[in-house]
């Protein structure tokens, strides 16, 4: 017979399932989690996805844990009813050779893919993408020899209120699907782009951006107010190839193609960016592209945007008339510099969940990230884009500022192009 393990929920309530403990969530009061998230939004702030819960689930050693041959076995489920996902923080994670760890709705229909040794990084943390489900069995298998090895703790549980691309603010019809013609000739820089989460419940957009070394270093790139820092770096999750298969086909873009876990490297809130390196590269079959940049004073070209607007499926969107400089918010242009003004969208728009996407010039080089602005489906408000130049010299210093880490070598290079 099972043995239960000790576990210790901050402020929330716990009930044994069968032969699996569970931990159990109230249902969530989604009209009035909605209201305030449009409230939220309506300021600029990164939308949320789920709501955070801070818990410690923790096998502990010897009992509660079943044998089977050579291996030990401990799981774990999680049901809150009606969350349209779960997601999950384990603040303590290494497994040693040997050890899985599998992560699928307890009636087995969804599975997030087997998680392993070679899944340890320096945090010593894992966060998971969403799984869409709101009953999830966690199973670690350990082989006999080394279950002293294993370090394993939940620290968070995400209960998600809504999908990816099922913002309060819907992204609106006039969004261009990068799956549609419009974006031919912009494939290499649509690759650069990926939808993410931090902390198991906000989300917005990057993008993968190259270096003067052209090594495929695995920088990335968003906005400083989407809120990734030193203490959080680790808890990214970036999803990529988020699409539609067809143009104005049907909302089917897929969450499996992810990676987990960065480190923080700068961020300035003048030109509001934030770059961290992923704890690996993309893998090959992912087709991720690195974005070329162009970190001189230039700007006044037409402009194209690659965003996920409300974090629904990858969009395009197109600016004819020549960016100007401006302050954020500004309606002088120049203002204090700091900032590529689009006037208007001649097609498509950005939307909340956009923010941290990249603007690229008529040379396909990044020119700056999304911080903000009123455009949207119906209407001409401008957008603001903190400038790539800006962003170059920061504070003077390389935890505010990009040179050092896209120019390693000292090159004084000011450009590159997509890798």
């Amino acid at each position: 017979m099972k043995r239960f393990a000790l576990i210790t929920l901050l402020g929330f309530s716990f009930q044994a399932l069968a032969a699996t403990e569970t931990t159990y969530f109230p249902p969530l009061d989604i009209l009035e989690i909605h209201s305030k998230e449009l409230a939220a939004e309506n300021k600029g702030e990164a939308p949320r996805f789920a709501v955070p819960h801070e818990v410690a689930i923790r096998p502990v050693k010897f009992q509660d844990w079943d044998k089977t041959f050579d291996s030990f076995i401990w799981s774990h489920r999680v049901h809150a009813p009606n969350a349209i996902s779960l997601n999950f923080g384990f603040t303590k994670f290494y497994l040693p050779e040997g050890a899985e760890l599998n992560i699928f709705s307890t009636d087995r229909t969804k599975f997030i893919r087997t998680f392993t040794s070679e899944d340890n990084n320096v945090h010593n943390q894992l966060w998971t993408p969403v799984i869409l489900s709101d009953d999830v069995t966690i199973e670690l298998s350990v082989p006999e020899d080394v279950i002293n090895e294993v370090q394993l703790e939940i620290g968070h549980v995400g209960q998600g209120f809504r999908q990816f691309g099922q913002s309060t603010l819907k992204a609106g019809s006039c969004n261009i699907d990068v799956a549609c013609e419009d974006s031919k000739g912009w494939e290499n820089e649509v690759n650069t782009v990926g939808v993410i989460s931090t902390g198991g419940s906000t989300f917005c957009t990057g993008f993968m951006v190259n270096n003067t070394n052209n090594d495929k270093t695995p920088f990335f790139m968003t906005a400083n107010h989407c809120r990734i820092n030193a203490g959080n770096a680790a808890s990214l999750v970036v999803y990529w190839n988020y699409q539609t298969a067809q143009c104005k086909g049907a909302r089917n873009g897929k969450l499996t193609d992810f990676q987990s876990g960065s480190v923080h490297l700068a961020s300035n809130a003048a030109s509001d960016f934030s770059l961290v390196k992923l704890l690996r590269q993309p893998r090959e079959e992912w087709n991720v592209r690195y974005a070329g940049w162009d970190a001189t004073e230039n700007i006044g070209t037409p402009a194209v945007a690659i965003h996920h607007p409300n974090t629904d499926e990858k969009s395009i969107s197109f600016e004819n008339d020549p960016t100007v400089l401006s302050s954020y918010g500004g309606g002088q242009s120049p203002g204090d510099g700091t900032h590529v003004k689009v006037i208007d969208w001649d097609k498509g728009t950005t939307e909340p969940g956009s923010s941290g996407s990249p603007l690229f010039d008529d040379n396909h080089r990044v020119i700056g990230q999304l911080h903000g602005g009123g455009a949207a489906c119906g209407n001409n408000l401008p957008d603001y884009y903190g400038r790539f130049h800006t962003s170059w010299q920061g504070s003077g210093t390389a935890k505010t500022r990009l040179m050092d880490h896209l120019d390693p070598q000292n090159t004084g290079r000011l450009t590159t192009d997509t890798l």
